[in-house]
């Protein structure tokens, strides 16, 4: 079956869609985005995706380009007509076509929006939470609001591609402090060996991410003890337990980093026991 796309007010077929050469997103990377997992049919986390989404967009003083009612209906058709049961969401919204300028353009340049679905392999997430992932480490070298979910990725994409062509399946971002703050795609954990869940604060260092608000909530349920703060490269090569959260890869647990391998190299009790109780507490709306 044909995939389809949503692209600025037309159901269209994804191999033909397409956006203007002087879309600011393309141009300028003037846009921002979100990404959904759709888990048997049903949206997960959807009310806060949303609330992310328009956070991102007062955050860059840029419209949203429909009502929310009306852009969670969109998200509905896309995932409907490509048939997706298990799978992502994919929404990106941008300031608009306007003649390649660095100022924003006049109020009357309507934003931009494209969604797209795609099906992805469920035991294929399942089998690296059995088995674990590595990742390596790098040096943040992005802007400073990271906290805003923008289209400016380049810095992620060429951590990503250092990890591939290391075997790993994550990069961690380290500051100049010698702190992780997040990873290129997915945001960073470790269990100390007292049993403290511990993760960086949401601040401007890293995304709020969706994923990783629930699993709070999630922990909270298990009562386990959780401190948002720092840590550092060393600390997570001693931890008890490391793992990574994201809307597609879920609750991951990590067992090397750079190359050390983290505690006895088999994913953790506490990341497996998350990851198994997340459906029961994210929020599943259907589509």
């Amino acid at each position: 079956m044909p995939r389809i796309a949503y692209v600025n007010g037309r159901y269209v077929a994804h191999a033909d869609a397409a956006v203007h050469i002087e879309d600011r997103g393309y141009q300028l990377g003037d846009g921002i985005y979100e990404v959904c997992e759709i888990a048997h049919g049903q949206v997960v986390d959807m009310t806060r995706h949303l609330d992310r989404l328009e956070r991102s967009l007062r955050e860059l003083s840029m419209r949203a380009p429909m009502s929310r009612k009306a852009l969670s209906v969109v998200l509905r058709e896309v995932i409907n007509r490509n048939r997706v049961r298990d799978g992502m969401v994919y929404l990106q919204v941008t300031r608009g076509v306007a003649p390649r300028d660095h100022a924003f353009p006049s109020d009357s340049v309507q934003p931009a929006l494209v969604v797209t679905a795609k099906r992805m392999d469920r035991a294929a997430g399942s089998r690296r939470a059995d088995t674990g992932v590595k990742v390596i480490t790098v040096p943040d070298n992005r802007w400073d609001r990271v906290d805003i979910k923008t289209t400016g990725l380049l810095p992620n994409v060429m951590a990503k591609q250092k990890a591939k062509e290391a075997g790993a399946y994550e990069a961690w971002f380290v500051d100049a402090k010698g702190e992780v703050t997040e990873g290129a795609s997915t945001n960073a954990w470790i269990v100390t060996k007292d049993g403290m869940l511990v993760t960086r604060a949401a601040e401007h260092g890293i995304l709020r991410g969706v994923t990783r608000t629930t699993v709070l909530d999630v922990a909270k349920q298990l009562g386990l003890k959780v401190e948002e703060r720092g840590f550092s490269v060393e600390e997570a090569k001693a931890a008890r337990e490391a793992f990574l959260t994201s809307a597609t890869s879920l609750v991951t647990p990590i067992v090397a980093i750079d190359g050390t391998t983290v505690a006895n190299g088999h994913p953790g009790s506490v990341a497996l026991s998350l990851r198994q109780a997340f459906f029961d507490v994210a929020e599943k709306t259907p589509a």
